[in-house]
């Protein structure tokens, strides 16, 4: 449902062309040594393998079946067996399992097999001994001291309206409190969602999902086993599950479903040859739909969770799907300017709405089913009869693409999400423009709480903020990053200056006025209040805050 303008990692790529070049050199008989696990072996497990079985992922033997292959030591040490035997491929459970005919035994799981070059080049490393290779991370003190560097964060600045106590700085009194941690750069917040009874909040970025505690304002559950950029999250209508959507570019898409009561990933749903990008739950909770680049829509069931239909009306991306309120049909939205209106049951395309003259990024239903509205790089809000496929309005407002739209649950509202910065509220009725929220970042991801009080906006800085949907008055800003155990560090401001956090990102944070460090506690003391911090998530006005003398 967000446009693919967001940054893409340069790791894809770096991989691709280590393997390729791996590969190639089996394939032409011209290799020069015997290959290693660093040079040669690993970009293909990188590539294939490691989201799952990687040291980080051994707690949770759902996820990695207890096998970590994100070092040479993990792959000696295999589980409770050895899963390569050095001089014997054809012994090794490693190339049994990525070689099997059985498809619910091969690996990688769900998705296709390796490349027959990668395999020969797996064999051939243990039948030449399985060598380590030299770890690219191992370097002189000097140089690793030099390359240290670089893990170095860099500082992300929180605006306030706090005024500093007085004598902390020389300074006019109209200057304002910063909150300043080293914990950059953030990844782009891509994809939030409410969960039925507004009490949780999924925000999705690279490789994490957070799940807020909306009566709290803390991370419930911080989830890491995804692969990829994290392009949306959906809760299934009986608030139990939580879809996550996302993927390699090119590969594989990755969804998944985790259950909200623990945590844990209950089922991968494979199939999809490149990034899921958008999700979407039956109104009965049996069904998701998804939506990807391969030019695909499939609708899973979620019983056996085999997909029961593949839907292949589009001749591009898909970049969004949505059902209608009574599951009958539903709507995709694609890359190649169109989008269709497809029977549920039978797959039988009923309508398809056409005229815009750029990529068709987001789509939306309203809740009494009678009108779709879809948008994209065209900018324009276009409302659609879904019952005819007659265009009813077309309504401008933003400036450059419109990566999300979702309704309100009484359907009052339409809200939009823009590369403009902004989010927007429009009458859900009418298409008539209500307000305009300056989001502080190229806007990807956007979610009304149902009670319809609650706006979240997921932006390109890496951070989620909540809005009083009735005056578009900032409530917070959230941020969350994983910690070495899974867990996450997180933080939340008022625009008042009042916090809460973990206690890892409480000892790092900075006070600064205008760019200039101030001693931190006389300020801390005042605004670390984290009964403060729920207050304004409940959509209480704040008082600004006293320093005192």
């Amino acid at each position: 449902m967000h446009a693919p303008t967001r940054p893409r990692s340069r790791f894809v790529v770096i991989v691709c062309a280590a393997a390729a070049m791996s590969w190639l050199s089996v394939a032409t008989g011209r290799a020069l040594a015997d290959p290693t696990y660093w040079q040669d072996i690993r970009p293909i497990l990188r590539k294939n393998c490691t989201v799952c079985h990687s040291t980080k992922n051994l707690k949770d033997v759902d996820v990695s079946g207890g096998l970590a292959l994100d070092s040479y030591a993990a792959i000696r040490k295999g589980t409770k067996h050895a899963v390569i035997e050095p001089g014997k491929s054809e012994a090794s459970i490693l190339v049994q399992r990525v070689t099997t005919e059985d498809g619910d035994q091969r690996m990688p799981l769900g998705a296709n097999p390796l490349n027959p070059a990668a395999i020969a080049l797996l064999r051939q490393w243990i039948n030449t001994g399985a060598k380590e290779g030299q770890n690219p991370e191992d370097r002189p003190a000097v140089v690793a001291a030099a390359t240290s560097k670089r893990t170095r964060k860099l500082d992300v600045t929180l605006p306030t309206t706090a005024v500093p106590p007085k004598g902390l700085v020389a300074s006019s009194n109209s200057a304002k409190l910063e909150l300043a941690l080293k914990v950059g750069p953030l990844a782009p917040v891509t994809a939030v969602a409410f969960s039925p009874d507004g009490k949780l909040l999924a925000t999705g970025s690279y490789r994490q999902v957070t799940i807020w505690d909306l009566a709290t304002v803390q991370p419930v559950h911080t989830l890491t086993h995804v692969l990829g950029a994290v392009n949306d999250v959906r809760f299934s209508p009986d608030g139990q599950m939580l879809a996550v959507a996302g993927g390699q570019p090119s590969a594989k898409g990755d969804l998944r479903l985790y259950s909200l009561a623990d945590g844990k990933l209950r089922a991968t749903l494979s199939g999809h040859d490149d990034v899921i990008f958008s999700v979407a739950f039956h109104p009965d909770g049996k069904r998701l739909a998804s939506a990807s680049f391969d030019k695909t829509v499939r609708i899973w069931n979620l019983t056996s969770h085999k997909a029961e239909r593949i839907l292949t009306g589009h001749s591009d991306f898909v970049y969004a799907v949505a059902f209608s309120p009574d599951g009958k049909w539903l709507v995709s939205a694609s890359k190649d300017r169109s989008v269709k209106l497809v029977e549920t049951d039978t797959g039988t395309s009923r309508l398809t709405f056409s005229g815009m003259d750029q990529d068709v990024l987001a789509v939306a239903v309203s809740p009494d089913g009678k009108n779709v509205v879809s948008s994209g790089f065209d900018t324009g809000i276009y409302w659609w009869n879904a019952q005819t496929g007659q265009r009813i309005r077309l309504q401008n407002g933003h400036a450059i693409a419109v990566h999300e739209l979702c309704f309100s649950k009484d359907g009052k509202r339409l809200v939009s999400a823009g590369a403009d910065k902004t989010i927007r509220v429009w009458d859900g009725a009418t298409g008539a423009s209500v307000r305009t929220i300056a989001a502080g970042s190229i806007a990807y991801a956007t979610a009304i709480r149902p009670d319809g009080k609650l706006i979240a906006s997921g932006t390109f800085d890496g951070l989620v903020r909540l809005w009083d949907a009735a005056t578009g008055r900032q409530l917070l800003t959230l941020l969350s990053i994983p910690a070495e155990d899974d867990r996450s560090e997180w933080l939340a401001l008022t625009p008042e200056g009042y916090m809460a956090s973990s206690a890892g990102l409480a000892s790092s944070v900075q006070w600064r006025v205008a760019g200039k460090g101030i001693r931190a506690e006389p300020v801390s003391k005042t605004l670390d209040q984290p009964e403060s911090v729920v207050k304004a998530a409940r959509g209480e006005a704040l008082p600004a805050p006293s320093f005192g003398n």
